[in-house]
């Protein structure tokens, strides 16, 4: 791939490691670009942040293909993953320890599956509080690591799918299409909620974004050998 190519564009589909941030993905291939390209001003970026925690497809655009991120951050999502019922953490995710636990002793599948029609269709979800929505002009996470009380308004999200693949108590397994803005940590809030218990979620993995699909995607330390040789 030459270096006219690249500023014409190109969108690359990069299966995000575990505890790598979106914006560590992107500045790798930056600095590729710069390195290997002598690229010193292209323009670069992902089509919606994946949390460190979380594995999976990322959309990376450089060129004039970053005009189509809005694009397919608009598009429908696909994730699986991991809840832990029994218990929540302040994030509701691994990033932070349980602060309770719950009751488990009723939780039957039929229990499980049965609460996950629910969450079906048009729904109203609050994001969590650690997250990057603004509340007056600053990120939610901005307050919450100042230990400071805030509303968070609700949103429209909609869930298309919400199957339980594998139940083996405390761990549930999902997978989940959803719309644009949903936060699956908000679904595991909300799901222990519905079950009269906690939950948490302790894996996430994206699958797809629109038609593009994590079995396409290639490895970060793969990306300069496939530039070079594509």
């Amino acid at each position: 791939m030459t270096a006219e190519e690249l500023k014409e564009g190109k969108v690359l589909l990069i299966d995000k490691p575990y505890k790598w941030t979106s914006f560590q993905v992107v500045n790798k291939i930056k600095h590729i670009l710069r390195h290997d390209f002598d690229l010193k001003k292209i323009k670069i970026g992902h089509a919606g942040t994946l949390d460190p925690l979380a594995m999976g497809l990322l959309i990376v655009c450089i060129g004039k293909a970053t005009k189509s991120i809005e694009t397919y951050q608009a598009s429908e999502k696909e994730y699986t993953g991991t809840f832990v019922l029994g218990a929540t953490t302040p994030c509701f995710d691994m990033e932070k320890p349980v602060d309770k636990t719950y009751p488990t002793e009723h939780l039957s599948e039929k229990l499980i599956r049965d609460v996950t029609k629910q969450f079906m269709g048009e729904i109203e979800q609050v994001p969590p509080i650690f997250s990057a929505v603004k509340i007056n002009g600053k990120r939610a996470f901005d307050y919450a690591r100042n230990n400071q009380d805030v509303e968070i308004k609700s949103k429209k999200i909609t869930i298309k799918t919400f199957d339980i693949t594998r139940i083996e108590l405390p761990e549930v397994d999902f997978r989940i299409e959803c719309s644009k803005g949903t936060y699956i940590r908000s679904i595991a809030r909300d799901f222990g909620y519905a079950l009269e218990s906690g939950a948490y979620l302790s894996r996430l993995c994206r699958e797809r974004i629109g038609e593009f699909s994590r079995a396409d995607a290639i490895d970060i330390e793969n990306v300069r050998e496939y530039l070079t040789n594509n």
